[in-house]
């Protein structure tokens, strides 16, 4: 029998999970056999790995080639880009990022960490823990990520021997004790072989706990483990004009995304910068009303009085009021090939409000293979760092470990419009 088929039926809600680790330890491999044995494969897809397969003079299917989809990846065997899958088991949906294990590529693991809620840390079981997998590990823990996973692999490379699986279990928790990583989980697997994949397999009998795809079904998901304030940035404001339908003209919504927390009609609310209190008169989705809102929908609030909103602007609820912030102290991953200039001044994007700001302060550059801090004037792509930020008008912020999406920010090159650097406030 499948181990899907022991899964329960309810539905526990989409869950985004980020895949890490070091050069070669298995990473898009293991996506490929997750989705091969939940048989989330189409024919026509497994079709093709197997004929590439076969080219190479594989025997069995490479299914890494299911993640690893640009050329220079497939040439060179290992994964640049982030790879985004997406995949259902009947009792959860689910969004993979595949990240990259070069340390070149800081930046793009971290914009794939962003909105993970769970982190998978290959570990190759012949190497151990490796400085890239603490370096994946102390981003994992930078952007927030609640939930981490320490898949030993290539178990049936060492015999599937507990003793190796221990010994990087316990190197691992003290690394981790430094970091202050609470929520960690170990699971020794094959990726090559499916062995604690989906199926438990035969050859790990003396590992009792839950496989991977059993830990996955059942971790909570985002915005669901505390209670938290409700923030609505307004992206766009709807005053329909229709001559024929005189009930629109005094019609005023507020379209937007809930990014925390949940409303419901009759709430009182405080509209960011204005300071205007009101309450909220309907919400609604695709024009049908609803009695309330939660996290990450979609919807259009009305509210009682007539307020002057635009774009940019924050509705929350009137005792739940953030920060209003026109210094920000931040820490900064820089993505640009150019360095960054602490004499220009950038734009700084935060929820759907855009800000004009400079560089005040530079703290310190992290090396994130050694965790050292190194005095520096400038940033150079992929480069982390605490700095602090003046800003022309101010943002409603969070700290970033309260509320991932009101504590993050992006930074813009007004001249050529490019995403320069990401940043979490601190």
């Amino acid at each position: 029998m499948s181990a899907l088929e022991n899964l329960p039926d309810t539905d526990h809600g989409l869950l985004r999970f980020l895949t890490c680790g070091s050069v070669d330890d298995g990473k898009s491999t293991l996506i490929g056999r997750l989705l091969f044995d939940t048989k989330t494969i189409l024919a026509d897809t497994l079709h093709a790995i197997e004929k590439t397969s076969a080219k190479r003079g594989m025997t069995a299917v490479d299914l890494s080639l299911l993640t690893d989809g640009l050329q220079a990846e497939r040439e060179q065997g290992i994964t640049i880009d982030v790879a985004y899958r997406y995949f259902s088991t009947g009792t959860r949906k689910y969004i993979i990022a595949d990240a990259p294990g070069h340390e070149q590529y800081t930046r793009n693991m971290v914009t794939a960490a962003s909105t993970a809620n769970l982190a998978i840390i290959l570990v190759d079981a012949r190497k151990g823990v490796l400085t890239q997998t603490r370096r994946h590990s102390y981003l994992a823990s930078l952007v927030g990520i609640p939930h981490l996973v320490v898949a030993v692999n290539k178990m049936d490379l060492v015999d599937y021997d507990e003793a190796v699986f221990e010994r990087i279990k316990a190197d691992y928790l003290a690394f981790g004790a430094k970091l202050g990583i609470k929520d960690v989980r170990f699971i020794p697997l094959s990726a090559l072989n499916g062995d604690m994949i989906v199926d438990r397999g035969e050859r790990l009998s003396w590992y009792d706990g839950p496989t991977l795809l059993e830990i996955l079904e059942t971790v909570p998901a985002a915005h669901t483990e505390q209670a938290e304030n409700f923030r609505f940035p307004v992206q766009f404001v709807c005053r329909p004009h229709d001559s024929a339908n005189p009930e629109l003209h005094d019609y005023r919504g507020f379209m937007g995304r809930v990014e925390s927390g949940e409303i419901a009609i009759g709430d009182a609310v405080t509209v960011l910068p204005s300071g205007r209190i009101s309450s909220v008169r309907d919400i609604q989705i695709g024009g049908v009303s609803q009695l309330r809102a939660i996290h990450e929908q979609s919807v259009t609030l009305l509210l009682a009085d007539e307020i002057d909103i635009s774009r940019g602007d924050m509705i929350v609820k009137s005792a739940e009021q953030p920060q209003a912030l026109k210094e920000i102290d931040a820490t900064m991953c820089w993505l640009s090939e150019t360095p960054m200039s602490p004499a220009r001044t950038y734009l700084l994007r935060h929820t759907t409000r855009e800000v004009k700001a400079k560089i005040a302060k530079i703290d310190y550059r992290l090396d994130v293979n050694t965790l050292e801090h190194e005095p520096v004037t400038t940033l150079a792509m992929n480069d982390i760092a605490n700095l602090t930020l003046k800003l022309a008008q101010p943002v409603f912020a969070d700290p970033y470990t309260d509320n991932r999406a009101t504590g993050a920010f992006i930074v813009i090159d007004e001249s050529t419009n490019n995403t320069v650097g990401a940043g979490m406030i601190r």
